[in-house]
């Protein structure tokens, strides 16, 4: 496992823009994490310095010998650059170290590709594959065959090494993406159905192995896989969750971000985030007790703002700092009051122990409760299309019989919802009330 660090400042948006606030040594902790999260055994890793990038190799000759020298005392048989090589540094580098070279971007795509668990995750993932690998057209074509999990980068049983063909790619990427637009069509008629039925989505965001899983787990009592591993959910889990104070909601947990997510995995996965984009409310799950829990925001800030997200500006976004329960009291303290000065009033949680999560959940009641209309409406008891209007738009809290015969209608509805209600069930001069 290398990692490359440029000297003084960023390496660069062609190799990779590096975050400058994050430390070398956590970055390179984070990128054996990933390893491990595909049953890699890491048996050496370190930090390599750099001057200027080499267009050939990426790092200078001396550390390319030093290397094969480790590769071949080692038998490693796969060497992990975290960083994003050229096609052809990529190729001289597993010539000189005649090992499996795998840069960020194929690591992530790795996982991606073995974490997808439903058909849109799948072909999502595929599709990124692909574009990335259309650059690289020596490479494994496992991903093809299908004959193991992954996309192929790393080898496996039955693994065929397929002549170059470019148009054997293109062809697969057109027939996926002709997939993917039935299976988005399906997704968008499932949404339009949710919407139908009103109830509120509040999406978990954050970075990966944040406690997003762990915390979803908390508020809806799932099983969802929530282990302490990165990328240990991918496809998107929904749960309706009824609130203290009647309100349900749809709960939606989401794939983790990274730094670096390559550029085609946000663009793949904008489909299966549209939950995030759509969301009523968003939490933003952050680990507080990570050393690199402000950098790590900062990239999960990022992929929003990608995905045309301002959810800080519009009061949908609260931030949850997870995982206190890992903090000592001194740093407890720090962050306790370092929340009350940050706008917006960040949420302290265990999302394993359970603690703050009734504050969580009292916080989200007020949100989505400013953000909602309350109507006290009278129907007539055949007016059985309008009761029915109200179940399908609103939600529908009370519905009691009057002495006079009329039935009285409390709904709950987001304010467009409770524009078009008024307009259907109360009189001129009642609407202004």
């Amino acid at each position: 496992m290398i990692e490359p660090h440029l000297r003084g400042h960023s390496v660069g948006h062609k190799a990779r823009a590096m975050s400058v606030s994050r430390a070398p040594e956590a970055r390179l902790e984070e990128a054996t994490g990933l390893a491990r999260a595909i049953d890699l055994n890491v048996v050496s890793s370190g930090v390599v310095p750099l001057g200027g990038i080499r267009p050939a190799t990426f790092i200078g000759t001396g550390k390319v010998d030093e290397i094969a020298g480790l590769a071949k005392s080692e038998e490693a048989g796969v060497v992990v650059m975290d960083c994003a090589l050229s096609p052809v540094q990529q190729r001289n580098l597993e010539k000189a170290w005649n090992a499996k070279v795998v840069d960020r971007t194929g690591l992530i795509l790795e996982i991606f590709g073995r974490r997808a668990r439903t058909r849109e995750g799948a072909l999502q993932v595929e599709l990124a594959h692909l574009t990335y690998q259309k650059s690289r057209l020596v490479r494994s074509w496992t991903h093809l065959e299908r004959q193991r999990g992954g996309f192929g980068f790393l080898g496996g049983p039955g693994e065929t090494q397929i002549e170059s063909d470019r148009r054997l790619i293109e062809e697969r990427i057109a027939r996926i993406e002709g997939e993917l637009e039935r299976v988005k069509r399906t997704r968008k008629l499932h949404r339009l159905s949710r919407q139908r039925v009103p109830y509120p989505v509040v999406a978990l965001v954050g970075y990966t192995n944040a406690g997003k899983s762990t915390l979803f787990n908390r508020m809806t009592q799932a099983r969802v896989l929530a282990a302490d591993t990165l990328f240990a959910t991918l496809d998107p889990t929904l749960r309706a969750v009824d609130l203290p104070k009647g309100l349900r909601i749809i709960l939606s947990d989401t794939v983790g971000f990274i730094s670096d997510l390559p550029t085609m995995l946000v663009a793949a996965f904008r489909a299966t985030l549209e939950e995030v984009i759509e969301a009523d409310l968003i939490l933003h799950v952050r680990d507080v007790s990570h050393e690199d829990t402000q950098a790590q925001s900062q990239d999960v800030e990022r992929v929003l703002d990608q995905l045309g997200i301002a959810a800080q500006e519009d009061g949908r976004l609260i931030e949850v700092w997870n995982k206190i329960d890992q903090l000592d009291d001194e740093a407890r303290r720090r962050s306790a009051n370092l929340a009350q000065r940050q706008a917006g009033r960040p949420i302290l949680v265990s999302a394993l122990a359970g603690e703050g999560i009734d504050r969580l959940i009292a916080e989200i009641e007020a949100r989505l409760a400013a953000r909602r209309v309350t109507l006290d409406l009278e129907l007539d008891p055949a007016d059985g299309a309008g009761l029915s209007w109200l179940y399908r738009h609103t939600e529908v809290m009370r519905k009691t019989p009057r002495e006079d015969g009329r039935l009285a209608v409390s709904v709950r509805a987001d304010p467009a919802n409770a524009e078009k209600a008024r307009a259907k069930f109360l009189r001129p001069a009642q609407r202004t009330h």
